[in-house]
């Protein structure tokens, strides 16, 4: 068992969107690279400085993408929490893994049980694995991270949601629950050395408060673009848009499949590894880190399915800058079915099948339209998504049976594979309950009248983080 030693800035860190993959020094006795994936909620495009010249506030993410290779075309798989997250730790998209949009509170399911995961799969190549922060992929039994290969999990006290207040009885039902409460963000970490702990950013204004030395092991960016509704406090967009939609009402951001809801920042920094003072146009995709952690690690895929992602080790070592020929984005709450493909990107292209139905900053969520054939934009000249491509144009017929091949093509890929259905059912008996005495679900109790409070009683409190 190794350990960890020396400056950690030597550390090698390649920081893949959303996420941050970070890549320690190899263990001497193994020669396999560890590996830190840090995900964040709603970052935009642009809230990276090294992106977009008008925001200030990420100076020492800019300092890692000086350091490092930038990747200027990498979405995330999904363009909501739940299903972002199950597609990294899968590589399959939620059509394929039965995750396509959120979990409550309440949810007796999770990540679906007979997945894979990214934590198994180097569990088995020796590693050991934690999972710090939120995970939002289930929290009742089995679908608790401590029971998917992750050695440990940790909590952090970050309250975020108000929920009702609990009944009496729930305590009851779920003893030690909160024994295993996790919250609000979280790296996976999957060392062959001893566990590492990390503090994470939440906000620009942790950015500019925290020291560089204390930060170093604690980089992290979004799983998928900024929310519009929270209007000021949403993250920026970049060039992102998305014009067309703005036009009609509704967001263009989190929850659609324009690219502001899931084209996110992107930085590797592995010193002596990835090529310093680099920037590539490769299209890549949160789903990709699966199929290459699993590949640097010396592991094997799971058999008997299939999956979206790629190993793109070569791009990221610079050997390459060819990533995906075609790259689907689902629903994630907009109009359409839950995980429904519904735009689809080819080269420079972007097709539309359904647009509309997410709420913008104004209330608006714009109408529902399906559209047969499809929008098409080419996003090399209109990256703020405003015109779509004149049907009766010669580009339009040129690129239309292309992506019609493309899209039908991926349909019946999804159709005829390992398919898995999660469970989405609700039952108020699983919902956690506040406790005083734990950080991670932290209880108010009514200000009036606190003398008046009866101590034989339990206090009618509401809880305030999952």
């Amino acid at each position: 068992m190794c350990g960890i030693t020396g400056n950690p800035w030597s550390w090698a860190v390649p920081m893949l969107s959303v996420v941050l993959v970070g890549f320690l020094a190899p263990c001497v006795a193994h020669r396999q690279p560890n590996f830190i994936v840090i995900l964040a909620d709603d970052v935009g495009w642009g809230d990276l400085g090294a992106n977009w010249a008008e925001t200030k506030e990420t100076p020492h993410l800019d300092e890692l993408a000086a350091e490092g290779t930038r990747f200027v075309d990498f979405h995330s798989a999904a363009s909501t929490c739940s299903p972002s997250r199950a597609s990294l730790l899968t590589g399959r998209l939620g059509a394929r893994n039965g995750v396509t949009h959120n979990f409550a509170v309440s949810s007796v399911g999770g990540l679906p049980l007979n997945e894979s995961t990214l934590a198994e799969v180097l569990r088995e190549a020796g590693y050991s694995t934690g999972a710090i922060g939120k995970w939002h992929l289930g929290h009742h039994g089995h679908h608790h991270p401590s029971f998917r290969a992750t050695t440990w999990a940790a909590r952090t006290p970050l309250a975020t949601t108000c929920h009702p207040a609990c009944p009496a009885h729930s305590m009851a039902r779920l003893p030690g629950w909160q024994e295993r409460a996790v919250t609000q963000m979280w790296p996976f970490l999957s060392l062959r050395t001893s566990p590492l702990s990390s503090s994470l950013p939440t906000s620009a204004a942790w950015q500019r408060a925290t020291p560089r030395r204390q930060r170093a092991s604690s980089i992290g960016q979004g799983d998928n673009g900024p929310w519009a509704q929270k209007c000021e406090l949403a993250g920026r967009l970049g060039p992102f848009v998305g014009a067309w939609q703005r036009q009609r009402g509704g967001s263009s951001a989190k929850q659609t499949t324009w690219e502001g809801g899931h084209r996110v920042p992107a930085v590797v920094y592995w010193p002596g590894h990835i090529p310093a003072n680099r920037t590539s146009s490769a299209l890549l995709s949160t789903l990709d880190i699966f199929p290459t952690l699993v590949a640097l690690a010396g592991a094997s895929l799971p058999l008997n399915r299939r999956f979206d992602g790629l190993d793109v080790s070569p791009v990221l070592f610079g050997w390459s800058d060819v990533g995906h020929k075609v790259l689907l984005h689902p629903n994630s709450g907009a109009a359409g079915r839950y995980g429904e493909i519904e735009a689809l990107r080819l080269a420079q292209y972007k097709a539309f099948y359904t647009t509309g139905g997410a709420m913008a900053c104004d209330g608006s969520t714009g109408p529902a339209e399906h559209h047969q054939p499809p929008l098409i934009f080419n996003l090399d000249r209109d990256a703020q998504e405003q015109e779509p491509l004149d049907v009766a144009s010669s580009e339009y017929q040129a690129v239309l049976p292309a992506i019609s091949r493309a899209y039908a093509q991926a349909l019946e890929d999804i159709m005829t594979d390992n398919i898995t259905a999660a469970d989405y059912s609700k039952d108020p008996a699983v919902t956690p309950c506040c406790s005083p005495q734990h950080v991670a679900c932290r209880c108010q109790v009514p200000r009036a009248r606190p003398a008046m409070l009866d101590h034989r009683q339990e206090p009618r409190a509401r809880w305030l983080c999952l």
